[in-house]
């Protein structure tokens, strides 16, 4: 339930063309500016939310939206910029819906400020709020990342978790699958492993040595891979959940989209593409692409194919049509997607990004076809480098724990 309370805002010689109103959305303060934002009005709003911030105290949970705006100027964006960058270790979170402001944030980026689509996008991006007293999470990090998965992924992911704790189990002589649950969930709590990646390992990785002490010896740990247009800082690309929302978003944002998909591809389940990260796309739409093996999905096309896939209509799109999937656009009424593979250095597909469009027909400009193949790219690096890396490590502290 969100309370509502505007705030005009004024000097003591003139009112500003622009309004801020506040209101509180799931703890979230949600700053909705509305008017015209110029330069000097830009300097004006800009102490005044300088003075919310800082007040809001250091665990705030803030969002400015600029959807009410009817104009927005370049050097307002970079005033207001200006006025809340020093306030917090990450970019204040800016909703904007119209393409023509997104534009000035992709010519003219404000480090302060990071643009989501939606009050929804924005919200799944702001830690959460802290809890009044501590909580035990038991359920690890992993169980809260499935929430993009829908009931029938997370009952074939189920079935590959008791798999790794059977493993577990046999390999260290423990007593019962209680104790190799715990094992699991400590080591994907410790290592910021989700479970169900976790457990895709154990599944999958060879067997270690008989009496070694380690599981991969003389194993060499590199630092993450440098993106060429993926805006993530290094200590977020050990954080798998935290780096999918950044790229789904910037995805979004890119390709002026209604719509966003990331699958990867997950050796445990058949090699099937499994949905990590969404945005604009509903429940129904999620579950039926949570888990893909095969075409027609136009993600399975595009990893069949190893180049992107443009659907221009997926009501007449002839393998989605004789398939029966032409109803499978999202909620927001997508009717055109585009999929590009994200393709290791040999060739091999680890995942797909997937934009929704909701009219039909070629959307995407030259510019932004090369940015999604470039973000497709780093999305490829940086998985080759995390399942190296980061899922070894807690591979091998499982190891030494069992």
């Amino acid at each position: 339930m969100s309370q509502e309370h505007a705030v005009a805002s004024r000097t003591g010689r003139r009112e500003l063309n622009t309004t801020l109103g506040v209101r509180r959305v799931h703890g979230a303060d949600v700053m909705c500016l509305s008017g015209i934002l110029d330069t000097e009005g830009a300097d004006l709003l800009g102490h005044e939310l300088t003075a919310h911030l800082r007040t809001a105290g250091p665990h705030r949970r803030v969002i400015l939206d600029l959807t009410g705006l009817r104009l927005v100027s370049a050097a307002g964006i970079h005033v207001l910029d200006s006025h809340t960058r020093h306030l917090s270790d990450t970019p204040i979170l800016v909703i904007v819906s119209t393409p023509h402001v997104r534009e000035i944030f992709t010519l003219s980026p404000a480090p302060g400020l990071r643009v989501c689509p939606t009050l929804d996008a924005a919200l799944a991006e702001l830690p959460p709020a802290a809890p009044r007293h501590p909580v035990d999470m038991a359920d690890g990090p992993g169980d809260r990342a499935d929430d993009v998965l829908g009931p029938r992924a997370k009952a074939r992911i189920s079935a590959v978790i008791g798999m790794a704790q059977g493993i577990v189990s046999e390999r260290y002589g423990l007593t019962g699958f209680r104790a190799a649950c715990d094992l699991l969930r400590d080591t994907s709590r410790r290592h910021n492993v989700p479970l169900r990646i976790l457990a895709s390992a154990v599944v999958t990785a060879p067997r270690p040595a008989a009496g070694s002490p380690e599981w991969f010896p003389g194993r060499l740990r590199t630092p993450p891979p440098s993106p060429e247009l993926l805006d993530v800082p290094e200590q977020g690309a050990y954080d798998l959940r935290k780096l999918l929302r950044t790229l789904v978003l910037q995805v979004v944002t890119t390709a002026d989209a209604d719509g966003a998909e990331v699958h990867l591809v997950d050796h445990a389940l058949g090699n099937s593409l499994v949905l990590e990260a969404h945005s604009g796309l509903d429940a129904a739409y999620r579950d039926r692409v949570a888990q893909v093996s095969d075409p027609p999905a136009v993600c399975a096309r595009a990893r069949l194919l190893g180049r992107p896939v443009s659907v221009t209509d997926v009501t007449t799109d002839p393998c989605l049509v004789a398939a029966g999937e032409d109803r499978g656009a999202p909620a927001v009424g997508g009717r055109a997607l585009y999929a590009v593979p994200a393709l290791a250095e040999d060739g091999t597909c680890v995942g797909v990004i997937t934009v929704h469009h909701a009219r039909p027909g070629s959307w995407l400009t030259h510019g932004q076809l090369t940015a999604l193949r470039t973000l497709a790219d780093d999305l490829a690096r940086w998985n080759s480098w995390y399942r190296r890396t980061v899922v070894l490590d807690a591979l091998e502290h499982l190891h030494t724990q069992g």
